[in-house]
């Protein structure tokens, strides 16, 4: 249930004295005695004595489900504090009475909640309380994502209905085909989601540095961070979760199977070529058969990317370039095209750090918030002490560049902020020590670097 309605509830009550009696002149007893109740719990649930609220919420909700949306609001958060302070068979009441004030809620309001909100805070609620199996969470949870997918935003929601999966096809209750198609799904969505967010961010950023944000804005900005970084936690799960399940020996044989039956499902080939890209099986025949299937059906920038990547590897360089080339000019979504740009540098990485470097480059111009591309330019930075300097002390310093272009991945996308705090972190500690720095005497001095990095550092003062 969207926490908003819990503020909306508290300016209701101002507005619900002899206004509300004027304009229900004509309602019944019951009516007026709601009115009055609403009232007297309110006042008791603002400040969180749930206990006292309890008796007279209670009395609004069965006397009058429909009085208004706010009701429902405080119900939730009364209901949660009695559920966490019951035990035995008085807490499933509790439970019990909340699942049927979810469903109340979606019944009487219907515009002001939605299908996936409810499936899950119902099914959720259940899972918290251990009164659901793996097979009733994704079931209810497949419901709400297939039927409801544009409200489904819950972050926690997304890892349940994908780990409720894969412990099902463990059991050997699904097949591996069907917790792929789910785990694209949810990747997807997250994506989606946290592409929104990141939106917002990047408009945001620039204020924050002039020092511009109004208040709205700083809460908006915390808000975006705080939920991006939320999916980007969820999205490392998502993956850990999958693990194994998603390597060679596993896709190569499914693909193989289903084949004939899929070859001509465009989004079915183009989900195991990415699959197959992104785990590096591309000395699979079924590979090149896959990628030349999807290059038949739909000439994108990602299949020439494919392409490019197989020349890349069998040693035809000027033939990958080209195909790198075309699959940039291809995508004219900026976001996108900061995707296929950010997949040739990374295909670079191990060849040519200048020109995986570059790309990175490109990728950010296409779309400033590609976090990721930060994070490959500072391992391709730091990766590159050794060539960059005369001296130990020049050597060691590329790694606060590196540590720099670190923390911007997590500044422009919080969904990577752990990763980014952790590579900053690492290469902060490769850098030169305060003792370094004091007996080369270089406090606050700038040390250029003469290699492709290019570019320059200041030295921190002691």
């Amino acid at each position: 249930m969207k926490k908003k309605l819990y503020f909306i509830a508290i300016a209701f009550i101002s507005v619900m004295g002899v206004s509300y009696a004027q304009e229900t002149a004509a309602a019944t007893v019951d009516k007026s005695e709601c009115a009055n109740n609403f009232q007297l719990y309110a006042q008791d649930a603002k400040v969180k004595n749930y206990d006292a609220a309890y008796g007279p919420w209670k009395k609004v909700y069965e006397a009058c489900p429909d009085y208004h949306y706010a009701n429902y609001a405080y119900g939730e958060r009364i209901l949660k504090h009695k559920i966490d302070k019951a035990t035995g068979a008085e807490k499933t009441e509790f439970v019990n009475m909340l699942l049927g004030v979810y469903d109340n809620y979606l019944k009487y309001f219907p515009t002001k909640t939605s299908k996936a909100e409810i499936l899950i805070d119902k099914q959720l609620l259940k899972y918290d309380e251990k009164m659901s199996t793996d097979a009733e969470d994704y079931a209810a949870l497949h419901i709400a994502f297939t039927e409801d997918k544009e409200h489904f935003k819950n972050a926690k929601a997304l890892y349940l209905y994908f780990s409720s999966l894969v412990d099902l096809h463990k059991a050997g209750k699904e097949e591996l085909q069907t917790v792929f198609d789910v785990y694209d799904d949810v990747t997807e969505k997250i994506e989606e989601e946290n592409k929104e967010l990141v939106a917002t961010i990047t408009k945001l950023l620039p204020k924050e540095d002039a020092g511009t944000l109004t208040k709205k804005e700083k809460q908006l900005l915390r808000v975006s961070s705080a939920n991006s970084e939320n999916y980007g936690k969820i999205a490392s799960s998502v993956d850990s979760k999958l693990g194994d399940l998603a390597n060679c020996e596993n896709l190569i044989p499914l693909y193989e199977k289903n084949f004939e039956e899929k070859q001509n499902d465009l989004t079915w080939v183009k989900r195991a070529v990415s699959r197959m890209y992104s785990k590096e099986c591309l000395d699979s025949p079924m590979f090149k058969k896959l990628f030349e299937k999807q290059l038949a059906m739909e000439p994108s920038a990602n299949a020439y990317l494919y392409s490019a990547s197989l020349k890349l590897k069998s040693g035809d360089s000027k033939g990958a370039l080209a195909d790198f080339t075309k699959a940039s000019e291809l995508e004219t979504d900026p976001y996108k095209k900061a995707n296929i740009l950010y997949k040739i540098a990374n295909s670079y990485s191990r060849i040519s750090k200048s020109t995986s470097y570059r790309y990175a480059g490109k990728s950010l111009e296409a779309n400033p918030s590609n976090g990721r591309a930060y994070l490959l330019m500072a391992r391709l930075v730091s990766s590159s002490a050794n060539d960059c300097g005369s001296t130990r002390f020049e050597k060691l310093a590329v790694n606060w560049k590196a540590a720099e272009l670190a923390r911007k991945a997590g500044r422009v996308d919080p969904s990577l902020k752990s990763a980014s705090a952790s590579a900053a972190s690492s290469y902060s500690q490769r850098a030169p020590t305060k003792t370094d720095i004091f007996s080369n005497n270089m406090q606050g001095k700038t040390v250029t670097f003469n290699c492709w990095v290019g570019g320059s550092v200041k030295v921190p003062n002691l």
